[in-house]
């Protein structure tokens, strides 16, 4: 049977804001992985040691509410806006929230005390508006959109290809800055290829940091020429996270239908992938075309990669 208390600390460490719980003396006794990435300290440097002094205003701010009565249940939104600082030193301006722990019979026990960016402050400067993304499709309905054009395809209907579009930092980001770092860096890079998009495209997240985008380009020529549009829009995105500015780009894979192979959709995917691959193999920031199926079997090449 699995130990109660590992089942909630996994819990505890799933959530997306940062989680610290104090004892009795004031002690750190738990810190999740979200609150590793949001300060820069992690469980180690905080666990039953006194507490650094950059995060004092975090965990103890006068804002924070001191004490709730017993029997008060705490309130699920809001909180107070405090300044801790990163373990770098730059300011971490967040919404924190401080919860009295409290036994059985009344006694008071520990703190809890929840936490995450003020994302307010620290948006771009031109203030650009954090609306619902709409556009962005489900994998689900990009595999619907994919089967229907290439059945009408296959009947006569007019041609597409497949932009598959890779994140090159999302790996990095999640071991330096956490899992919050590269949700807001995807939502960005998803806002700034959808500046590229034609009024015909569809795009969507198709697995962890990658995108797919059904493009109805009339040529391979043409589909590559849209991609590296693509690339360089990714590459100007303007990120940041808690002060830090982080480079964004991007690996294509191009991939065009063909007439006369008789290759399937889950050939043309393959082909897309791969190319995205190839890709990122030689260094990222750039689009890789996949000859079209018919000419790379006469030609015996496979790819052309344009660096951006």
């Amino acid at each position: 049977m699995i130990d109660r208390t590992e089942l909630l600390e996994a819990a505890l460490d799933s959530r997306p804001d940062g989680i610290a719980l104090l004892d009795g003396d004031g002690e750190i006794v738990f810190w999740n992985r979200a609150a590793e990435a949001i300060t820069g300290f992690t469980g180690i440097e905080v666990l039953a040691r006194p507490i650094p002094a950059p995060l004092g205003p975090l965990l103890f701010d006068s804002a924070l509410q001191e004490d709730l009565p017993l029997g008060t249940a705490p309130p699920a939104l809001g909180g107070a806006l405090v300044y801790a600082r990163y373990k770098l030193g730059h300011s971490v301006p967040a919404i924190a929230r401080r919860v009295v722990l409290r036994n059985g019979i009344g006694e008071r026990i520990g703190l809890a005390v929840a936490f995450h960016p003020a994302a307010s402050l620290d948006a771009l400067p031109c203030g650009e508006p954090c609306e619902e993304i709409t556009e962005n499709a489900s994998r689900a309905e990009l595999e619907e959109k994919l089967q229907v054009e290439f059945d009408d395809f296959s009947r006569g209907g007019p041609p597409f290809g497949i932009l598959w579009i890779s994140v090159d930092q999302n790996s990095d980001l999640h071991k330096t800055h956490g899992l919050g770092a590269c949700r807001a860096m995807l939502e960005k890079v998803h806002r700034a290829l959808a500046q590229g998009l034609r009024p015909t495209d569809q795009m969507g997240r198709w697995c962890d940091a990658e995108f797919l985008v059904v493009a109805h380009e009339r040529s391979a020529q043409m589909l590559a020429a849209h991609a590296q549009t693509l690339v360089g829009l990714a590459r100007v995105a303007d990120f940041r996270w808690w002060g830090d500015r982080i480079s964004v780009t991007v690996s294509i894979g191009a991939a065009q239908v063909s007439r006369t192979t008789g290759e399937t959709l889950a050939q043309l995917l393959e082909r897309a992938r791969q190319a995205m691959e190839t890709s990122m193999r030689v260094g990222g920031n750039r689009l890789t075309a996949a000859a079209c199926a018919d000419s790379a079997a006469e030609a015996g090449e496979d790819f052309a990669c344009s660096p951006s």
